[in-house]
């Protein structure tokens, strides 16, 4: 069996004869010549593994390079195809953490463009002839919209609270209450950032009540910055007490102390008069330095924000450690080109899609509930189940002030395939759709949906019940 065997292998073509062969030279003519011999090794790889369980080609057709072929360029698409894909967010969580946060406007990215094409004046004064400031280009519209002194951008929110922890109190004292030591995406916690800062963290009052007093009776000679941190992702209810930002800032100004003050999503604009405050209200409070992030409510590129005093953001900016969290060119380009967009407050909800996705009104998401659901069941017909059902869309971006999101979510079960396997398979279309399992039904919030994607959700559906899939889709 084993000689017969070895007698089938030597059957194989060679990887140069499949590639000589004019119909598989033709095929795989566009694809770079090293990734198509990887392809056909790993396609005949692949063969003589099935081969040993009994599959594989006929015979007869061993040695024929163009029977290879087909799987040969499936094989150069996969290898090709890039890791990094756009994905059809039905979650209803409009600033996804998972699937890229904010997605930028089509105007930003086109103001963009030649700033990542070009040379441009990143670090040159044009006026003086000599080198510039990249922060240059978002300070002005940063301190215009809010109302700072001056103001920073970093590569990320964590990063901006970093650098300014090092500048402001590194090898010193930070105080912090107890109750804000929170821990952010990926596991990052407060307190291990202050480490690395290379600031000293000094805990008050208690995880559920902290007092002005707390604060006061930790102040002394090493003390160098009061720190308040949004919670950003969780809520802390029933008898608690904190401070606010303008009462930590009173308290420290009695004693000629900075205060940090980390907003975390931060915002400026309300989608919802019951929302948290801008950052413009939050620097009226008086806090030193305020940090927020650039990819949550502000709805641009990620970066992390510093607005407050001209002395203590100049301390910042000259610290050595800025210089290892700067931001490139392309982000300040659609960082400057979103800003933009906010010196029109009539237009801002409807040009900057987080603000646009969250504040779009009720009727227009029925309409569109709706619409989604006569594309399914026009797909899917008899095989599927697709009610419309009241839900709650969220923020999400640790956003956790915004109140609640009023929605409505199809609910679709098809028959004979459970409601994972379904999800699975609908993560496996090309492109990837993303949904939510709910009472055993698979549900799609048309709110995260833009316009194009209604049709795309519909046939990945129609496809996954046919168990079928679009081309460079993996069956899961």
């Amino acid at each position: 069996m084993g000689s017969d065997r070895s007698g089938l292998y030597r059957m194989l073509p060679s990887v140069e004869k499949i590639l000589s062969d004019p119909e598989v030279e033709g095929a795989v003519r566009s694809f770079p010549r090293p990734v198509a011999t990887e392809a056909v090794r790993t396609v005949l790889d692949e063969v003589r593994e099935e081969m040993r369980s009994g599959a594989g080609p006929a015979e007869s057709d061993l040695s024929s390079p163009v029977v290879y072929r087909d799987r040969i360029v499936l094989k150069l698409r996969e290898l090709l195809r890039p890791s990094l894909r756009p994905v059809v967010n039905a979650t209803g969580v409009v600033i996804h953490t998972n699937l890229g946060r904010a997605p930028l406007s089509e105007d930003a990215f086109d103001r963009a463009r030649p700033i990542a094409t070009r040379y441009s004046n990143l670090e040159f004064d044009l006026e003086a002839g000599a080198r510039g400031s990249r922060y240059a280009h978002a300070e002005r519209l940063l301190r215009r919209l809010t109302g700072a002194e001056a103001a920073l951008v970093a590569n990320n929110n964590a990063a901006a609270v970093l650098v300014a922890l090092h500048a402001l109190a590194a090898g010193r004292e930070v105080i912090v209450s107890r109750g804000e030591l929170i821990e952010i995406g990926g596991s990052f916690r407060l307190p291990e950032i202050m480490q690395a800062s290379g600031a000293r963290l000094v805990e008050v009052g208690t995880t559920n009540r902290t007092r002005p007093d707390d604060y006061r009776k930790a102040i002394g000679p090493e003390t160098a910055l009061l720190m308040k941190v949004h919670l950003s992702n969780f809520r802390l209810e029933g008898f608690t007490a904190d401070v606010p930002s303008a009462e930590l800032a009173r308290i420290g100004a009695e004693h000629r102390i900075p205060v940090l003050y980390d907003l975390g999503s931060g915002a400026f604009v309300r989608t919802d008069p019951r929302g948290e405050p801008t950052a413009r209200e939050e620097l009226e409070s008086g806090p030193s330095v305020l940090t927020m992030s650039g990819d949550k409510l502000l709805g641009s590129v990620q970066a992390g924000i510093l607005l407050g005093r001209k002395a203590e953001i100049e301390r910042i900016k000259n610290s050595p450690m800025m210089r290892a969290v700067r931001v490139d060119k392309l982000t300040l380009a659609l960082l400057e080109a979103t800003l933009l967009a906010y010196l029109d407050p009539e237009k801002v909800l409807a040009d900057v899609p987080v603000l646009r996705l969250i504040s779009r009104p009720a009727h227009a998401i029925r309409q569109d509930a709706d619409r989604l659901r006569e594309a399914v069941l026009a797909r899917l017909g008899e095989r599927a189940d697709a009610e419309i059902v009241e839900g709650e869309s969220e923020a999400g971006g640790g956003a956790i002030g915004q109140p609640p999101i009023p929605t409505r979510l199809v609910a679709v079960r098809v028959e004979r395939i459970a409601p994972d396997r379904l999800a699975a398979r609908l993560r496996a279309f090309d492109p990837p759709v993303i949904v939510r399992v709910r009472n055993d039904r698979v549900v799609l919030d048309p709110r995260t949906l833009f316009p194009e994607e209604f049709e795309i959700v519909a046939d990945a559906l129609a496809a996954a019940a046919s168990g079928a899939r679009a081309a460079g889709g993996v069956e899961p």
